[in-house]
């Protein structure tokens, strides 16, 4: 899958993800769905998953035959910025670290298994070579 394709297929499902975030509260307005600052969550996931993608495909591209090294630290790379994004947030905010614990792994885990689909895809076709 070319850079290019995995964008516009990334740009999509940002925006179905988005979607259904923005009318969440909506449906359920009396239940504390989202924390206040949400959207900034998500743009720090979508970009930084975004970010690890283009690391992963390069490291493929460059050497194949380490391409799962590449895609491993692409991976632990998001990880630790995650991490650090999670304890500073956690630090600044005082708001119910239930409802953020829910939304960041929710929006991580969503972010992720994209992530690795489409490289998969990348060294499925490598393999048919």
């Amino acid at each position: 899958m070319s850079l290019t394709r995995f964008t516009l297929y990334y740009l999509l499902y940002s925006f179905v993800l988005a979607v259904i975030a923005y009318f969440l509260p909506v449906i359920f307005p009396e239940q504390l769905i989202l924390v206040k600052k949400f959207w900034l969550v998500f743009g720090f996931l979508a970009s930084i998953t975004f970010i690890a993608y283009i690391l992963a495909d390069l490291g493929i591209k460059k050497n194949p035959e380490t391409g799962i090294m590449a895609i491993m630290g692409s991976i632990a790379l998001k990880m630790i910025f995650s991490m650090a994004f999670v304890l500073i947030y956690s630090l600044k905010s005082k708001e119910n670290g239930f409802v953020f614990v829910l939304n960041f792994f929710s929006l991580y885990l969503l972010f992720s298994f994209f992530e690795i689909y489409c490289l998969l895809r990348n060294l499925r076709h490598q393999n048919k070579k």
